[in-house]
């Protein structure tokens, strides 16, 4: 399984991290569009490679079969995919792992990182965000030592958490959006982007009751753009503190999307 090349444009950067293949075209890949519309480079990378996503196939062949999905779907949004690192259900905040992620955030050097929601209906999206947090704080820390080595870079980065599956905390409380990005005009290439992931639909029919993955993704969307009262359809981000990631008032998302942002 082979990385991507990472592009060495003097492009902004996005990178989008998640915990497995399609929580990214769920929450994060209209943004990413929007981004690269803008003339961002982008990148995608899934922590855990889907291992444990079929009722019908082995690990091995199940994983195979999600990176070949994964990789299709970057494609399609435009952005270099980075191969997972773990199985599904291994993604524990522990020091291989996080030493790994950090030495891939040095590598791609981003200026907005979207990452899942610190709190999530199941661990591995809450981890996945824990890792991501700290693998970029450790971005310009020359004495935390990266798995490959890499040396440190000290480029401001913006970290802003996507929407909870379902938006909605672990006890059913509704989680509200701060900012919202327009993808009224981007549905039919999310909804794309996730079909992709075509050995998702059995599994999530027999493992979480959804009817239709595709339906759900949309039907959040909408959910979405109802929060934000402006857009038909959007995803929607909460900014992480600024504190040794960015200047206190640092807003790209913002800044690059003009009248498809809002607030």
């Amino acid at each position: 399984m082979q990385q991507n090349p990472v592009s060495k444009t003097n492009a902004k950067v996005a990178m989008a991290i998640a915990a497995h293949p399609d929580d990214i075209e769920f929450m994060m890949s209209g943004t990413l569009m929007r981004l690269g519309k803008e003339g961002w480079e982008l990148h995608y990378m899934n922590i855990a490679n889907g291992c444990c996503g079929s009722m019908e196939h082995d690990a091995l062949t199940t994983s195979r079969m999600r990176a070949d999905e994964a990789q299709q779907a970057a494609k399609l949004l435009g952005a270099v995919w980075h191969p997972p690192m773990v199985n599904d259900l291994e993604v524990f905040y522990e020091e291989p792992l996080l030493r790994q992620l950090a030495s891939v955030i040095r590598e791609v050097a981003p200026d907005i990182l979207l990452i899942h929601s610190p709190v999530d209906y199941m661990e591995d999206h809450s981890n996945a965000c824990r890792l991501a947090v700290s693998a970029a704080f450790s971005r310009g820390v020359p004495n935390f030592k990266t798995t490959p080595p890499r040396k440190p870079v000290n480029n401001p980065v913006t970290l802003y958490h996507a929407m909870p599956h379902e938006l909605c905390d672990p006890f059913g409380s509704e989680v509200q959006a701060d900012m919202f990005v327009d993808v009224t005009d981007l549905m039919d290439s999310k909804r794309v982007a996730l079909s992709l992931h075509t050995s998702q639909k059995q599994w999530l029919d027999q493992s979480q009751g959804m009817d239709s993955y595709l339906h759900n993704m949309e039907s959040m969307a909408k959910r979405v753009g109802e929060q934000s009262g402006v857009f038909e359809s959007a995803e929607g981000w909460r900014p992480h503190s600024h504190m040794g990631f960015c200047s206190r008032n640092a807003n790209p998302l913002k800044e690059a999307l003009g009248d498809h942002f809002a607030p």
